[in-house]
């Protein structure tokens, strides 16, 4: 298959996981992911109708992004990989979303930066549903919390919440946990699921589902 037959065969099972749903396909949002991929990879995948991306690096879209950016208007650049606070300034110039808040520090420098740039990329808290030791995000049972610290001392306006569960587990219980997170948060955007179970995660009311090799192959 090209990259653009796999591009249309994602589409398609994105809109019959939403009608099966009883969604609107267009209420799930496509984040097509493009690290370790070079500008000339990306191109076709924009050529064919795709507007919104997920880089893991914040130096690595750097060095493609601009360009691509300064190419086709209507670009949605999203950060789904950690945040370190000393790349806090480039991605908050760089990128429209940043789904990776996880934690005190890297909200109170986000927050700043911001002023600083009045620049104002959507936020999304990652949540480690897993309590997994090696993985970025906020305890389930800490989310609400910090989500409120973001608003009422921060300032900070969080549109969603972002999950990647653990590798070897079934992730239904973790889409349902990030969905009944979003309700107590009074968030309505859930970005969940990959290639191997964005159908599922559509099932559990993902918003965005993030796909990268279905479309762009193996790395």
């Amino acid at each position: 298959m090209t990259i653009e037959e796999r591009l249309d065969e994602v589409k398609g099972r994105i809109a019959a996981a939403a009608r099966e749903g009883g969604r609107e396909p267009a209420t799930v949002e496509l984040v097509a992911v493009s690290k370790t991929f070079d500008a000339d990879a990306i191109r076709p995948v924009i050529a064919h109708g795709q507007r919104v991306f997920g880089e893991n690096r914040v130096q690595e879209a750097q060095g493609k992004w601009p360009q691509l950016k300064a190419e086709t208007s209507g670009i949605e650049l999203h950060l789904i990989g950690p945040l370190q606070s000393n790349k806090a300034a480039e991605a908050v110039e760089l990128f429209d979303v940043i789904e990776t808040v996880d934690r005190e520090k890297i909200a109170r420098v986000l927050a700043e930066e911001m002023r600083k740039q009045d620049r104002h990329p959507a936020l999304y808290v990652q949540v480690n549903t897993g309590l997994e030791p090696q993985k970025a995000g906020v305890a389930p049972q800490e989310t609400v919390a910090f989500v409120e610290l973001c608003r009422s001392q921060l300032g900070l306006s969080i549109l969603g919440l972002m999950c990647i569960p653990p590798a070897d587990e079934n992730p239904g219980p973790h889409f349902a946990l990030l969905a009944k997170l979003a309700g107590q948060c009074g968030v309505e955007r859930l970005s969940m699921g990959m290639s191997g179970d964005y159908e599922t995660a559509i099932a559990f009311g993902a918003t965005s589902v993030r796909v990268g090799s279905a479309i762009f192959g193996h790395r």
